[in-house]
């Protein structure tokens, strides 16, 4: 694994909680930074997933499968109409 050095600007308060937080967790700045970066990078590609799956299932299914559906759920009404 290559390791970039890099500089970047945040806010003194934002330092410290940083500093803090990194002696609280036994790793170094640039180990917890860096954890924060896959972590932020990890929720964006799950909301991108999230979103092209929405919409995909956000359309109307196409005939062949509402006709499915509608027999799927007559099948399921029988049986539950036969438990009852």
């Amino acid at each position: 694994m290559t390791i970039v050095k890099t500089a970047i600007s945040i806010q003194s308060s934002l330092f410290e909680q940083a500093e803090a937080l990194a002696k609280e967790m036994n790793v170094s700045r640039s180990a917890l930074i860096g954890l924060a970066i896959e972590e932020f990078i990890q929720r964006r590609q799950n909301q991108r997933i999230l979103r092209e799956l929405n919409a995909a299932y956000e359309t109307d299914p196409d005939p062949a499968e509402q006709d499915r559906l509608k027999r799927a759920e007559k099948s399921q009404r029988k049986l539950l109409e036969a438990e009852w």
